[in-house]
């Protein structure tokens, strides 16, 4: 398959495009989070990887298209696009949300008859975890900004622009509806591997409900934890894009 073949699709960006890369490499952002987030994943892996990061609605140059705050419809959105783009062997990161969506993006692409190489995910609890108490998405403007500040994984100058940041709640609000409404549906569990990435000081993610990551593959499950919280990626990017090459080379 050439590029020619493929649709145009607003939800897929190639920073760095590597047609002959063995492998293709689909990134899913956290919950507020864009495509370019990934854009220096993206230069560091190419030419090992072909990088596509996947841009959600409601953000950047998507901001005028209405949100999709449920994780189930959103993976059939995004499992549509890539089909086109799997003509080689796949994987899949995900951080936070993205690491939900990649779930279910792997079990849709597994049903295709698309198994991916590995599942990366990154700083989320296993599908079948979750807690009752988590209302954010609820909560008044100044309560989800407070949220946003606490969890350090948006751009600083984001957070000084008071407009600005403001402009981007209503992605954010519903990217939090859709992490915290989702619930498990049970199934067949994946085959692919499962690489399971965490910051040790991360409050939304216990070292039980990590665990829980393996009763959702029929592979091996691997774990890796590094120093920090939530967004512990913006302090080892390199230790976790290493990984990474190692795992899908």
């Amino acid at each position: 398959m050439t590029t020619s073949t493929r649709p145009a699709t607003t939800w897929l960006r190639r920073f760095h495009p590597s047609e002959h890369a063995p492998v293709r490499l689909f990134c899913l952002p956290h919950a507020g989070g864009s495509a370019s987030y990934y854009f220096p994943v993206s230069r560091a892996l190419t030419p090992a990887a072909d990088v596509v990061a996947v841009q959600y609605p409601g953000r950047q140059d998507r901001r005028t298209e209405p949100c999709v705050d449920d994780v189930r419809r959103l993976a059939d959105l995004i499992t549509a696009e890539m089909l086109p783009w799997c003509d080689r062997p796949v994987a899949l990161f995900g951080h936070s949300l993205g690491a939900t969506l990649g779930f279910e993006v792997a079990l849709r692409l597994e049903a295709a008859g698309t198994t991916p190489v590995t599942l990366f995910a990154s700083g989320r609890r296993a599908p079948s975890r979750h807690r009752e108490n988590e209302h954010v998405h609820a909560s008044p403007d100044a309560q989800l900004l407070t949220t946003i500040r606490r969890m350090s994984g948006t751009d600083p100058a984001v957070l000084a622009d008071e407009e600005l940041l403001r402009s981007i709640l209503p992605a954010i609000r519903a990217d939090y509806r859709a992490a915290e409404t989702y619930r498990y549906q049970a199934g067949p569990p994946l085959t692919c591997p499962i690489e399971v990435l965490n910051g040790t000081e991360d409050p939304e993610v216990t070292e039980t409900e990590a665990a829980a990551w393996t009763t959702h593959t029929t592979a091996a499950c691997t774990f890796h934890s590094y120093p920090g919280g939530h967004f512990y990626l913006n302090d080892h990017a390199m230790q976790v894009i290493e990984l990474v090459r190692e795992r899908i080379a």
